[in-house]
């Protein structure tokens, strides 16, 4: 683990990589052929070809004078008949014997006219496609003889001078970029930077433990503000199992705190912003939302109980040198302290070092970060919420105790070793960090009720002890 990484975090499960995809092939219809294969009139019971004589081919039915003909022997045209004759030749029109339904002329006459006004459709579809072709070339070619627009001709539009929207990414960097600052250590075993962020005019800055802790043995702390201005910090006290520290900047004065914000209301799906340092890119500003809540993580990434947390988890773009940055609501109040990354074992890079963002990330609440910060700044000493009980995964499900310490709260309270948790208060209770992570999210003096296996519940009284910093 290295100060200017943000921590990697256990990976909360597998995701399947396969891919599944479907195609569709559709089969044409498969073409009717003409039941003569002739082309001509068939009778429903033969499908023989009815063949017209050269005197029914010279004769014209449609004629002026074949209408007239027509109209004078047939006056109720238009009716289905029995063997109707055309006026002029000597072949019947249908075969004599069943009866066969030809079709009427007039039906005839539309028939054709169709034909002639669809023909007179594609003619004017043909037109207007070549009229349109050539007016857009004429348009593109510029056919007006007139010079050409060039976009760098045209004047700068007037500057944004406009409030910037409330509740936008753009607002929310205004109002905290002055704040964050850039926190760049080195000490005997080793160098490196990361964020944190103004709790006061007088210099006091909130940010990570590992981001520091490498200068706590006697190393150096150099802040670096918006504007560009320096100075030099000091560890003013920090806390491993909360992942938090506080440091203050000397030869400071009238800087811009922070508005904190609550965590305890948060909802999965709303908008954050997050502000830092990612690879040393000063006042990086990205955004996205809080994907999960009461996620228990361990900064260290290894397992260690000591620094599991229960983490906000989101996907806004937290990288090596994010940590210790604010992590704010679209009011611009900050409700997380950026602390660790997911990093997958095909996204670390050489020699362990963690990869870059993968869209999982992880903050502390603000409302543990802000109780220990001012324990931190009240005493020097941060304040660790504790039941006195070692404690592991049970087989089952849930969190087993191992060994209570004599007038531990867990003693007072009657709990016992090999008592599995299940739930504290409403929050269900899958594994071992997940307890660890509850309970320090509280207070020391609250109360908490505790359901075992069984249903069993159980009121504790949580306590509080000093940490010492390793």
């Amino acid at each position: 683990m290295t100060e200017n990484d943000a921590e990697k975090a256990r990976p909360a499960g597998d995701r399947p990589d396969a891919e599944q995809s479907a195609s569709w092939a559709a089969q044409p219809a498969p073409q009717q052929p003409d039941a003569t294969g002739l082309g001509g009139h068939a009778t429903p019971h033969t499908g023989a070809q009815q063949a017209y004589p050269a005197e029914q081919q010279q004769y014209n039915p449609w004629s002026p004078q074949a209408q007239q003909t027509q109209t004078q022997e047939h006056p109720a045209q238009g009716q289905y008949t029995q063997g109707h004759q055309i006026p002029g030749q000597q072949t019947p029109y249908t075969q004599p014997g069943p009866s066969v339904y030809a079709v009427p002329q007039q039906r005839q006459a539309q028939k054709s006219t169709s034909g002639k006004l669809l023909a007179g459709v594609a003619a004017i579809a043909l037109v207007v496609g070549g009229v349109a072709g050539g007016t857009v070339g004429y348009l593109t070619g510029d056919g007006s003889g007139g010079s050409a627009v060039n976009a760098l001709d045209a004047p700068k539009p007037a500057q944004q001078t406009g409030n910037l929207p409330a509740g936008s990414v753009e607002s929310v960097a205004q109002k905290l970029s002055p704040s964050v600052v850039e926190l760049q250590v080195s000490g005997r075993s080793g160098a490196g930077e990361g964020s944190g962020f103004v709790l006061s005019t007088d210099g006091y800055v909130l940010t990570n433990n590992h981001v520091v802790e490498v200068a706590a043995g006697g190393g150096q702390i150099q802040a670096v503000f918006q504007d560009g201005k320096k100075g030099t910090a000091t560890v003013v006290g920090r806390d491993p199992t909360t992942d938090i520290a506080v440091v203050k900047v000397s030869g400071v004065s009238g800087l811009t705190p922070v508005e904190l914000g609550r965590s305890d209301d948060l909802r999965v799906g709303q908008p954050v912003v997050a502000i830092g340092s990612p690879f040393e890119l000063t006042g990086t500003v990205t955004s996205g939302i809080v994907s999960a809540l009461n996620r228990p993580v361990s900064a260290g990434g290894n397992g260690d109980q000591t620094t599991v947390m229960s983490a906000v988890q989101t996907d806004a773009a937290i990288n090596p040198g994010n940590s210790g940055g604010p992590l704010a609501n679209m009011a611009g109040q900050v409700i997380g302290i950026n602390s660790a990354i997911y990093s997958p074992k095909s996204a670390q890079g050489q020699g362990g070092e963690s990869g870059g963002n993968v869209g999982i990330g992880f903050a502390i609440p603000i409302d543990q970060a802000r109780r220990t910060a001012d324990d931190i700044i009240n005493t020097g000493q941060a304040t660790q919420t504790f039941i006195g009980a070692r404690v592991q995964t049970a087989p089952t499900g849930g969190a087993q105790l191992g060994e209570i310490s004599p007038g531990s709260p867990a003693e007072k309270a009657g709990l016992k070793s090999g008592d599995v948790v299940t739930k504290l208060d409403d929050r269900s209770i899958p594994n071992a960090d997940a307890l660890v992570a509850e309970i320090r999210t509280r207070a020391p003096n609250d109360k908490v009720k505790f359901t075992l296996s069984g249903d069993k519940v159980i009121e504790v009284t949580l306590g509080g002890q000093p940490v010492t910093p390793n």
